[in-house]
């Protein structure tokens, strides 16, 4: 499912991120959005320790090195998601346009036959 290169913990991460998000898509919207916030708060600390990791990671030259850069990216990502989802714009009032109200056109006169 995941490249060999991500390591073990990273993999399942996301394996448990994707199998839990489409359990919410028949949860009602209280439930739904309880859970979505602790994905938020999840993802917060995931993105804690990512950068920890990327602190402490090994300088060593290897064929193969983790991207945490790419990682946190992709959990801000995933955080502006939900947040837009769970706190959308509000719409902007529109000015509205003013009616003519006028709604009565006259006939057009009919030319009169000509014998």
């Amino acid at each position: 499912m995941f490249p060999s290169r991500i390591p073990v913990a990273a993999r399942r991460l996301l394996a448990a991120l994707l199998l839990a998000v489409p359990g919410f898509v028949l949860a009602g919207d209280g439930p739904e959005r309880e859970r979505l916030a602790a994905i938020l708060r999840q993802l917060d600390g995931i993105d804690r320790q990512a950068e920890h990791a990327a602190q402490t990671a090994s300088r060593e030259r290897a064929r193969y090195h983790f991207d945490y850069v790419r990682l946190r990216e992709d959990l801000a990502r995933l955080r502006a998601g939900l947040q837009d989802y769970l706190a959308p714009p509000r719409a902007q009032p529109r000015d509205p346009l003013e009616l003519s109200g006028d709604y009565r056109q006259p006939v057009p006169s009919r030319p009169e036959a000509t014998p």
